[in-house]
């Protein structure tokens, strides 16, 4: 199996055994106790500077979901002629944004959702490169 990276550091991890979940890489503000995704310096709730990362998921809930019907990031062709992208409520408070694992009808609004790294290009190096994704859960 090829090595895994990243599409772009700071956002997810992307852990050495495949069976492992990833995690989305948040913060949580210490004096208020709000998490935000992606990663912020400065509390959106009370101003404070006093945050520190933490790891956020891999499990949530759906929100919200449409069906886009264009080619997806990256992509020149598609087999599904389009994608799922959703709104996902992480059990730690943030609601996240991302493209979605499946066809129209996989999906319903509160459904549990499970983090997933799907693999969209390689790089000079021959290795994945991979995104995070949700699916539904198992």
């Amino acid at each position: 199996m090829a090595e895994r990276v990243p599409y772009e550091e700071g956002y997810f991890t992307v852990p050495a055994d495949p069976a492992e979940a990833p995690r989305l890489l948040g913060t949580r503000c210490r004096a208020c106790s709000e998490h935000f995704y992606p990663r912020r310096a400065t509390c959106a709730r009370c101003l404070s500077d006093d945050v520190e990362p933490v790891a956020l998921g891999p499990r949530g809930t759906l929100y919200t979901h449409t069906f886009l019907h264009a080619v997806g990031f990256g992509e020149h062709k598609s087999k599904l002629q389009g994608y799922a992208a959703g709104q996902i409520d992480l059990a730690e408070g943030p609601r996240v944004q991302a493209v979605l694992v499946g066809k129209p009808g996989d999906f319903r609004i509160g459904m549990p959702m499970e983090l997933v790294l799907e693999t969209v290009a390689q790089d000079k190096e021959g290795r994945d490169v991979v995104m995070y994704r949700f699916r539904p859960a198992a």
